[in-house]
């Protein structure tokens, strides 16, 4: 997976934006306004912070040495998922995104994801 398609991927997601509220070196997508995930600019370093739940993530981490406790970020809610040496599926990646992104869709009060439509 490259940066590229992981941008599409975020962003082909409902009521998804980016930006760079942290800097020029940090994309940041955000549904509703709260982040699911982050990553750096540097496409030859790979890799996205994802919001996990926690047993989950525990799981996650003793299974894949690419996946490691949020890189600055709440070490219990979010895994740094390393992707630029290339050993995690692309299809896994997917699903861990696919996951932050529903975690924070699930956290929006139903007013709000009524009006983003979702």
């Amino acid at each position: 997976m490259t940066l590229e398609d992981l941008r599409a991927y975020c962003l082909a997601k409902p009521a998804t934006t980016e930006g760079l509220p942290f800097g020029p070196d940090t994309l940041v997508f955000k549904v509703a306004g709260k982040m699911f995930a982050l990553t750096g600019m540097d496409e030859a370093d790979l890799r996205v912070n994802l919001k996990c739940d926690p047993e989950y993530a525990i799981t996650l981490r003793e299974r894949h040495e690419e996946i490691k406790p949020g890189y600055h970020m709440n070490k219990q809610h979010w895994n740094t998922v390393y992707i630029e040496d290339g050993d995690l599926s692309t299809e896994l990646v997917r699903e861990l995104i696919d996951h932050s992104y529903e975690l924070i869709v699930a956290s929006l009060s139903k007013k709000v994801r009524a009006e983003f439509g979702l």
